[in-house]
């Protein structure tokens, strides 16, 4: 009979974990929009834009309007992702900003082999990486991780699911649970969140995880498999009351 309980537990915490991470997906895309596109309505490609601005005979009005152009339209991209692995909006803000300096600054190496989104990943993914690894930010979640405790203003997200299907009883609980896997997620070690993050959340493919991060695609599944069933022991305790 335990054993029996010990496997309905672990099968609802694996389907928990997918159903959260979706919704995370869901609060970053409507509290930042959706910036997706590789082209405007009626406007130009990724790709023709990358050319107008790395166009050395053009005029530098035209190359800024055409850098301009290529921020709006994946400056949410960039934040939403930057605000999943970091788990703080200011951080991601931040962050964010630091990746479009480096765009800029890059922008003429660009060899348009890959898309520019799968560039745009790798950029942001290593900026990550660096501002994870940096004391100051270190001491940041030290911080927080002291003084938030269950209060709902803490820092980070998600901070509202944006889903009025739900009612309001059910979306209180939702918004805990998925509070609950935010927290869970930030403890893991930086490697493993991007992981998980390029994959439950932003949905993308081992190969293009491999090319996002330079990780092998078996170092990826492998790296990907125990970061969730880290994310099941953590999640036993908060939900083993269910």
């Amino acid at each position: 009979m335990a054993f029996a309980i010990s496997i309905r537990l672990i099968v609802f915490l694996q389907s928990l974990i997918v159903w959260i991470v979706r919704e995370l997906s869901r609060v970053f895309a409507v509290s930042s929009g959706s910036g997706r596109r590789s082209r405007a309505a009626d406007g130009p490609s990724d790709e023709e834009l990358v050319r107008a601005f790395t166009n050395d005979t053009g005029r530098p009005q035209e190359r800024n309007r055409a850098f301009d152009a290529l921020v709006r339209r994946h400056q949410h991209l960039v934040f939403s992702l930057c605000a999943r692995i970091l788990g703080d909006y200011d951080e991601a803000s931040d962050c964010a900003q630091e990746v479009f300096i480096k765009v800029h600054h890059n922008l003429g190496a660009f060899k348009m082999e890959a898309s520019l989104t799968t560039w745009l990943y790798r950029i942001a993914v290593n900026t990550c990486r660096n501002r994870m690894a940096s004391a100051q930010y270190r001491a940041r979640q030290r911080s927080v991780n002291l003084d938030a405790g269950d209060d709902d203003s803490a820092d980070g997200p998600p901070r509202e699911l944006g889903d009025d299907s739900f009612a309001p009883e059910n979306l209180v609980m939702r918004r805990e649970d998925a509070r609950a896997i935010q927290r869970a997620i930030n403890t893991l070690p930086k490697a493993q969140r991007l992981l998980v993050v390029l994959r439950d959340v932003e949905g993308k493919s081992y190969s293009d995880i491999s090319a996002i991060t330079g990780i092998k695609e078996g170092t990826v599944k492998s790296g990907l498999a125990r970061a969730r069933e880290r994310l099941r022991e953590i999640l036993r305790e908060a939900f083993d009351d269910v």
